[in-house]
């Protein structure tokens, strides 16, 4: 291996600075730790929950550049957990240090209409789509695209947040104000099926994996559960590993990215990219033999990825708000593992943990 300071790879015993301190931040951290890896988790937020299993952190603002010359200096590679790191930030340390996946993917990630032309240009197919930049926009675009349709911030959109249905044209006035007269995407509605998502890696060698797809569904906008395996039909399957491939290829990608399909007959609609390990992919944890979380960790090391062999079928389900308050009968069966995040503050939408149901692995 090539030192750690200025070399591709990384060694036993060196450090990974992940900026973000949430349950991502905090799972990537303890799959670090058998690897003899050590975690720096970077936040401004001082409950942060990943703290409480990193060797080091520091509590910063993600614009203080002091701050982030003495992080870059103090690890060997950089990560992120989370795709809205304020893309300044990034680049700053892409100067010191390692950061990887690189920056310019945030640049695709954190706005929805360059996301939707980047995938349409790798020849991934979207749904139809227009750009909205005030109220008059989206009077024209319902009227091309039809109801219902979604609306859509551009930016820093999570979990349900930044988004209203359109049933009819009347509904205008209202979903521009729910959005908050942000810039937005206008985005036709998909009838589907069912929705996948798949995990797939790529080393700096250019080596990658992919996970079997989880078929998922949501309440309230949040992710409720994930299916392995998806049986959403093995050609389908196939076709949405290959596409997820080739954009990690496409995007000279390093690590773990999560991306999301309608599946509507035998067609296949992205709708999303996630740069980074993904809360449809949890239940790697459990049923493979490398989970996602090592999977990006060896990935940012610059060291060989890991099988993504699934041995088991797995039920995973996020435990949102008050679902947290069960743990102790999600510790009494016997097929499931308990995670939770050790957040104080349970929260009516807030994702407090999640349980992975395990049974004897099935065909898709």
């Amino acid at each position: 291996m090539s030192g750690p300071k200025g070399g591709k790879r990384l060694a036993p015993g060196d450090t990974i600075g992940i900026l973000g301190g949430g349950q991502l931040g905090r799972m990537l951290a303890l799959a670090a730790a058998p690897l003899g890896l050590k975690a720096h988790i970077y936040c401004p937020d001082r409950a942060s929950p990943a703290f409480d299993v990193s060797a080091a952190r520091t509590v910063a603002a993600y614009d203080d550049e002091a701050a982030l010359a003495e992080f870059a200096d103090a690890v060997d590679a950089i990560t992120y957990e989370f795709e809205n790191v304020p893309a300044p930030t990034a680049a700053f340390l892409a100067r010191h240090r390692p950061v990887r996946p690189g920056p310019d993917v945030l640049d695709i990630a954190q706005d929805r209409l360059a996301e939707k032309a980047y995938l349409a240009e790798a020849g991934l197919p979207v749904a139809d789509h227009v750009a909205i930049d005030g109220l008059g926009d989206l009077e024209t675009a319902v009227a091309s695209l039809g109801a219902p349709a979604i609306l859509k911030t551009r930016r820093l959109g999570y979990d349900g947040k930044g988004q209203a249905v359109i049933r009819s044209a009347g509904d205008c006035a209202g979903a521009w104000e729910a959005v908050g007269g942000a810039p937005s995407i206008l985005e036709g509605f998909v009838v589907f099926d069912c929705e996948i998502s798949v995990i797939a890696a790529r080393g700096i060698d250019g080596a990658t994996a992919t996970y079997d797809p989880a078929r998922n569904t949501h309440r309230d906008g949040i992710l409720d559960t994930s299916v392995v395996p998806a049986r959403a039909g093995t050609e389908v399957e196939r076709r949405a590993r290959a596409l997820a491939t080739t954009l990690l290829e496409r995007l000279d990608y390093v690590g773990v990215l999560g991306i999301e399909f309608f599946v509507a007959g035998d067609r296949l609609i992205a709708n999303e990219i996630a740069p980074r390990v993904h809360n449809s992919g949890h239940w790697t944890i459990e049923a493979c033999q490398v989970s996602q979380f090592e999977q990006h960790m060896r990935a940012v090391a610059g060291w060989p990825l890991g099988s993504a062999e699934r041995h088991h079928d797995a039920v995973m389900t996020n435990l949102i708000g008050a679902d947290a308050e069960s743990w102790q009968d999600i510790l009494a069966r016997p097929a499931a593992s308990l995670h939770l995040y050790g957040k104080t503050e349970i929260r009516a939408g807030r994702k407090m943990g999640h349980t992975t149901a395990l049974a004897p692995k099935t065909g898709g």
